[in-house]
């Protein structure tokens, strides 16, 4: 379907824009007699009745049952974010309350993120969403090997982002304390600082020769530990607050929904595989089923990205009903991570995650 809908008369418009404002609101159908007695301009409610009903057909509204009201369907949120929503004029409490959070320099990025997803979900009252990006520079700076009895030994590795990774290596064979002091030094000559796509077979070949025919064979596991800890959650990190807000919402109170809905916000996966490859530097708005995960059919998905460079390293947004106050939402969303790009662009945010003693 398309949502440009030219020939959609002024009079329909107003109809459409004023039952989705009052179910955002109500969270019940609309008829005839509250539109009579709300709309701007006096319509009767024959007239009224005959333009739900092509609305109807349309597709943009439904009727929950006979004789009762109607309610925006899927299709007429979309119309109506798209095409009629007005925007939402903050509050400078609202205004303050975002800025004081924006304003803290050489702050964390990790921390930011988390705190404006507390603070959108407090000013929304939706379950809010932060989204952390990993380093794309993130190498192994240093190693370490420490025995741990027979035929296994434990990697240490130190990432460029001040993190310690340890990895279990088992051999099954005895490895001699001298070739196992000369591979970590063959792991530091040739692994620090260095990036995956430069780890080559010729590498791997002089890397075995260099440790000797005692400890070459622990060379291939050693890199694919190598890799494993580059690669670790190469698609970031997601996190939710506020998901018991949902139970405020109707829509929820199925169980059975519900507990899908929950399934997917505690697996993550499916939800930071839409961040991750959402549109950059504009507010991305999947209604219902525009969402890839099915169970969030009933559900409004709202976030903004925060880039460095041409990569994504952050986001912040909200999940919710599809009878959600979009405007207010993508008001919030879009002021907060504006101000929170702002920040990155003029390097008064760390990227990485700092030790607090360096902050």
């Amino acid at each position: 379907m398309s949502f440009e809908f030219k020939d959609l008369s002024e009079r329909k418009k107003l109809i459409l824009q004023a039952i989705i404002d009052a179910h955002i609101s109500g969270g019940e159908p609309v008829g005839s007699k509250y539109l009579t007695q709300n709309l701007p301009i006096s319509i009767s409610s024959a007239t009224i009745r005959n333009e739900m009903a092509e609305l109807e057909d349309m597709g943009l509204l439904e009727q929950p049952h006979t004789s009762a009201g109607r309610v925006p369907s899927e299709y007429g949120y979309r119309f109506y974010v798209n095409s009629l929503m007005k925007g939402y004029e903050m509050t400078m409490k609202e205004i303050d309350e975002l800025n004081r959070l924006t304003k803290s320099k050489q702050e964390k990025l990790d921390h930011i993120l988390e705190s404006a997803a507390k603070l959108m979900g407090n000013m929304t009252n939706y379950t809010s969403l932060a989204f952390k990006g990993n380093t794309p520079t993130t190498v192994i700076t240093q190693f370490k090997t420490m025995r741990m009895g027979a035929g296994k030994f434990l990697l240490v590795m130190m990432t460029s982002d001040e993190n310690v990774q340890t990895k279990v290596i088992n051999h099954g064979f005895e490895v001699s304390d001298d070739s196992l002091e000369r591979l970590e030094a063959v792991l530091n000559k040739y692994l620090c600082n260095v990036d995956l796509e430069q780890v080559t077979l010729s590498l791997i070949s002089e890397m075995e020769r260099a440790v000797g025919v005692e400890a070459a064979a622990l060379i291939n596991p050693i890199v694919k530990g190598v890799y494993d800890v580059i690669n670790q959650n190469a698609a970031g990190e997601l996190k939710f607050q506020g998901v018991d807000r949902l139970l405020q919402y109707p829509e929820f109170s199925d169980i059975g929904r519900f507990r899908g809905l929950l399934g997917a916000i505690e697996k993550k996966d499916d939800i930071l595989d839409i961040v991750s490859h959402s549109k950059k530097d504009e507010i991305n708005v999947y209604i219902g089923s525009e969402n890839s995960v099915d169970v969030m059919n009933n559900s409004t998905l709202i976030f903004r990205t925060i880039t460095q460079g041409d990569k994504v390293v952050g986001a912040i947004g909200v999940i919710g009903p599809c009878r959600m106050d979009y405007s207010k939402v993508i008001a919030t969303v879009d002021y907060l991570s504006r101000n929170i790009q702002q920040m990155m662009d003029n390097d008064k945010l760390l990227p990485d995650k700092e030790s607090e003693d360096k902050k």
